[in-house]
């Protein structure tokens, strides 16, 4: 058995971009989601990896990013799924999770071979990551309710590319870690 992260893609978000409105009811639906996912990995002791955006900020540390956020008008979309001790914290600066980051180093260190994307952006982000992934050799899992969406459209066609271009198991979050 290949041992397992999930890894937390941009969750930590002030929701202040162009996009934005688009974006809030789709990650409104993922939150509780999210959070249940959340629960039974760290119940089940599988390594949580947050990665994410420093807006900008490279002087910033996650916890000032957090603090910003938590302080902002979409707290409750963040405080349910914010890092825990446990969690690891990964920043990046562009959209997929591997570009200029140390994440491979990382998940290697920490001996594992198979990803759980979730977060945001379903057509962005968790794509290029997944494809990032694919080339790097890891198996990528997609519990296509727990990534929220910009486009819907866009969304299901990013889906399916991982599913069929890059051999990810698209599969439901309650199929993980019963």
């Amino acid at each position: 058995m290949n041992k397992t992260a999930l890894i937390v893609i941009d969750m930590i978000n002030t929701y202040d971009h162009k996009d934005a409105e688009l974006l809030l009811p789709s990650a409104k639906a993922v939150v509780p989601v999210l959070t249940g996912l959340l629960e039974r990995a760290r119940r089940h002791e599988v390594p949580v990896v947050y990665v994410n955006d420093n807006f900008g900020e490279w002087r910033s540390h996650h916890g000032e990013l957090l603090d910003r956020v938590l302080a902002g008008p979409h707290a409750d979309l963040v405080a349910p799924v914010r890092p825990d001790e446990n969690s690891l914290f990964v920043l990046k600066a562009r959209h997929s999770i591997f570009y200029e980051t140390p994440l491979t180093y990382l998940l290697k260190q920490q001996g594992v071979q198979e990803l759980v994307l979730c977060g945001q952006v379903t057509e962005q982000c968790v794509l290029y990551s997944a494809l990032d992934a694919h080339i790097r050799h890891f198996d990528v899992v997609i519990p296509k309710d727990a990534v929220a969406h910009i486009h819907a459209d866009l969304a299901r066609a990013a889906l399916l590319m991982m599913e069929r271009n890059m051999g990810a198991r698209v599969c439901l979050s309650e199929d993980l870690w019963k």
